[in-house]
């Protein structure tokens, strides 16, 4: 990773519908850098000065954690049933 003096933040929505399905959007945020992705993909799908290993880490660590993320969207969203 590259040197900052900030410490990298992650922000999730609550379960939302795309395509009839139901998704997390997930954001990672870091001194204007920052990389988005969908649950349950857990692929980066746009970024900004992210290297690819660091891209390749992010998407490790949603795919790791994709099930407490999805968890925690279902608090915010009331929607137990999803991500199961």
């Amino acid at each position: 990773m590259k040197e900052s003096s900030e410490e990298m933040k992650m922000t999730y929505s609550s379960v939302l519908a795309k395509d009839g399905k139901p998704v997390v959007a997930v954001r990672f945020e870091r001194d204007g850098d920052f990389a988005e992705a969908l649950l349950p993909d857990c692929a980066i799908k746009k970024s900004k000065g992210f290297s690819e290993e660091e891209i390749a880490a992010l998407e490790f660590y949603l795919k790791r954690n994709k099930k407490e993320i999805g968890s925690k969207a279902k608090d915010i969203t009331g929607l137990r049933n999803y991500f199961n």
